[in-house]
C-alpha cells in the first residue's frame, strides 16, 4: 500500500489539474495565472510552479487561494489579454457557485485539519470562509469581506485641538499618552476594526488618521468612518463622487446639522427639547468604486453623531442583524457595485445604540439606487 499524498502534495495536484484540464480544449498558462493573480504586479513564474509541484510543494496563501476560485469560477478571465481576475460585481450567480465550491475545496486541502461547514446543497460562501486556518465558528463577512485580500485602510478623523486638551492622556507629552485618544468615533472604529481583520486574515488591515495618509494608501480599499466635519478624507469622496446623498457641515457644535439627498429633501437627527439628549442620529453607509483606484472600493459610515456613525457600523457587523441587513443588501441591490442606504439610529433610554434594522421600511430614510437595476 502506497503512502497517502501529503496534503501540500494533494494542493499542488489539484492546482494543477485546474490549470491543465478544467477547460477542455483550453491551454492554460503559469504566464496567464501569474498575471491574474498579481494584477498590476505579476507574479513570477518561479512561484506559480512552486504551488504545482509535488516533490517539493510550496503552500499559497489564502488570498491566493480565492484568486485561483475566482480565475477558473468563468472563462471571461482568459478572453483578454492580459488575463485577469473578474471583479465580485462581475460575477454571475452561476459563476459564483462555482467559485465558493473551487475555493472550499481548495480550502480543505490548504487546512485539512479544519472543518468548513456548508449548507444541505454542499455551498459555501466564500464571504463565509474568511477564518480559515483557525477552529472558530465563521462569522461571516458579507459587504466587509474584500475578496481579492487587498491592503484596507480605515480611515478616521481627529478630535479637534479644543477636546484633546480636554484630555490628559491626549498630551503626546504626556508619560500616560495614548495616540488613540486623538481619534475621532472610537466605538466605530473598534467595531468595524476588529470585524474586517476577522473576515480578511490575510490582507493588511490598518487604521490611519486622515492626516497620516500617504500617496500610496489612497489606493487601497478605504473604509472611511466619520462625518465631514472631522474627516478631511471623507470631503474629499464626496467632492470627487456624484452622491446621492450629502452630509452638510455643522457651523458650530450646537447645530445638529442635517443630510440631504439629490430630490431635495431633508434629515435631522432628533434631540429631546428638555435635555439636549440625542434621541434619534440619522446616519449614510455607502459603498462604491473608489474615486482615486477603479480596482479598488470605498466605504463610507458616518452619522451627523458618533452614535450615528457606530449604528451605521453595526448594520452589518452586530451578530444578530448583519445577516438580515446582507440578505437585504443582496436582494436590493443584486450585488450592484454601488449603493446607499440613509438609516436612522435609535438611541435607547439608557444612552446606548440600537442596531439598525435594514428590512424594516421606517429604519430606511433614503436609498440608491432607488428601485433595483437602476443605474
Amino acid at each position: 500500500m502506497q503512502p497517502a499524498a501529503r496534503p501540500d502534495a494533494r494542493l499542488a495536484r489539484r492546482l494543477r489539474s485546474l490549470r491543465q484540464q478544467h477547460w477542455p480544449g483550453a491551454k492554460i498558462t503559469q504566464q496567464q495565472i501569474a498575471e491574474a493573480l498579481g494584477g498590476e504586479s505579476p507574479l513570477s513564474l518561479s512561484l506559480i510552479s512552486s504551488w504545482e509541484s509535488t516533490r517539493k510543494p510550496v503552500l499559497p496563501p489564502t488570498n491566493r487561494l480565492i484568486g485561483y476560485a475566482t480565475f477558473f469560477a468563468s472563462r471571461r478571465s482568459v478572453t483578454s489579454e492580459p488575463a485577469r481576475l473578474l471583479d465580485e460585481a462581475e460575477l454571475g450567480e452561476d459563476e459564483r457557485k462555482v467559485r465558493d465550491r473551487l475555493y472550499a475545496e481548495l480550502l480543505s486541502l490548504r487546512f485539512p485539519d479544519t472543518p468548513l461547514n456548508g449548507d444541505e446543497s454542499g455551498l459555501f460562501d466564500a464571504r463565509q470562509l474568511s477564518l480559515v486556518g483557525s477552529n472558530q465558528e465563521t462569522i461571516g463577512g458579507g459587504t466587509w469581506f474584500f475578496p481579492d485580500q487587498r491592503p484596507i485602510i480605515i480611515v478616521s478623523g481627529s478630535l479637534p485641538r479644543r477636546y484633546r486638551e480636554q484630555m490628559l492622556f491626549a498630551d503626546p507629552e504626556n508619560p500616560d499618552y495614548v495616540r488613540s485618544y486623538g481619534l475621532a468615533d472610537l466605538d466605530a472604529l473598534i467595531e468595524v476594526h476588529g470585524h474586517i481583520r476577522a473576515v480578511n486574515p490575510v490582507a493588511d488591515v490598518r487604521i490611519l488618521r486622515s492626516e497620516e495618509m500617504h500617496e500610496d494608501d489612497f489606493s487601497s480599499h478605504l473604509v472611511l468612518i466619520g462625518g465631514v466635519d472631522w474627516n478631511p478624507v471623507n470631503r474629499d469622496v464626496t467632492r470627487r463622487l456624484d452622491l446621492p446623498v450629502r452630509q452638510q457641515m455643522r457651523p458650530d457644535d450646537s447645530d445638529p446639522g442635517y443630510f440631504s439627498t439629490a430630490e431635495g429633501d431633508t434629515f435631522t437627527p432628533v434631540l429631546d427639547e428638555a435635555g439636549g439628549t440625542l434621541v434619534e442620529d440619522v446616519a449614510h453607509f455607502f459603498r462604491g468604486t473608489s474615486p482615486y483606484n477603479a480596482q479598488r472600493t470605498v466605504t463610507l459610515c458616518n452619522g451627523m453623531y458618533g452614535r450615528g456613525t457606530y449604528g451605521a457600523v453595526r448594520a452589518l457587523t452586530d451578530a444578530k442583524f448583519r445577516d438580515r441587513n446582507e440578505d437585504y443588501v443582496r436582494k436590493r441591490f443584486r450585488d450592484a457595485p454601488t449603493f446607499s442606504i440613509l438609516m436612522r439610529v435609535r438611541i435607547n433610554l439608557n444612552g446606548a445604540v440600537v442596531t439598525p434594522d435594514w428590512t424594516l421600511a421606517e429604519e430606511r430614510l433614503h436609498e440608491w439606487p432607488p428601485t433595483v437595476g437602476d443605474g
